[in-house]
């Protein structure tokens, strides 16, 4: 999997977020996404997740041929603070539901999503009743355990704690191997195993 940006940028209203970023992200790769507080990083993985277009310049995916953008949601997972889970299923549910759209990474089915969870005995309690950090795990997990090619993460230890933390990036570690990871942080912690940077503030005009 590639994605080429060339010339891309976006803007709302009259105020452009970014302009002119040609970059290429390639498979195998990981990628921190860096910039403070409200300088959008969100709205670049929006962009690259095909959920907002670009105001101007191209965005290309390709695998063996090239992909439509329309159709990228199938290649991508998507753990965010802002991603809302069902919060009148319980876990078994959630779990149950979020593989039907997604096929599980070879070797896991829900059990072994429980597993790493930790949660075995939070299955079968709805998520209205689950901490904010609980809600968070279960995002992560369920999207570094299914088999897509790119695994976007933004603000990955939102309600985390130091635990939690650990966990996280043991996650990854472990999970993510020959995918592209694509995190959008301004912690250094949540982002050290990252080789690539793409700093948005480089991109305000």
């Amino acid at each position: 999997m590639r994605i080429t940006l060339e010339h891309l940028g976006r803007r709302f209203n009259k105020e452009w977020i970014f302009r002119e970023i040609s970059y290429t992200f390639a498979q195998g790769q990981r990628y921190a996404i860096l910039g403070p507080n409200g300088s959008g990083k969100s709205t670049l993985l929006s962009v690259l997740l095909g959920s907002l277009t670009p105001s101007e310049g191209k965005i290309t995916y390709a695998e063996d041929q090239e992909i439509l953008p329309e159709h990228i949601f199938s290649h991508i997972s998507l753990a965010a603070p802002y991603l809302d889970l069902v919060e009148e299923f319980t876990l078994q549910e959630t779990i149950d539901f979020h593989f039907k759209f997604k096929n599980y990474q070879k070797g896991f089915d829900a059990a072994a999503v429980l597993e790493i969870l930790a949660l075995s005995k939070a299955q079968d309690k709805p998520l209205k009743y689950f901490s904010s950090g609980m809600k968070q795990r279960t995002k992560l997990a369920l999207a570094v355990c299914a088999d897509t090619p790119i695994l976007v993460l933004d603000e990955p230890t939102s309600n985390l704690d130091a635990q939690g933390t650990d966990w996280y990036l043991g996650l990854i570690e472990k999970w993510t191997k020959n995918r592209m990871v694509l995190v959008g942080s301004n912690q250094a912690y949540e982002y050290e195993f990252c080789k690539h940077q793409l700093n948005i503030l480089d991109y305000k005009k």
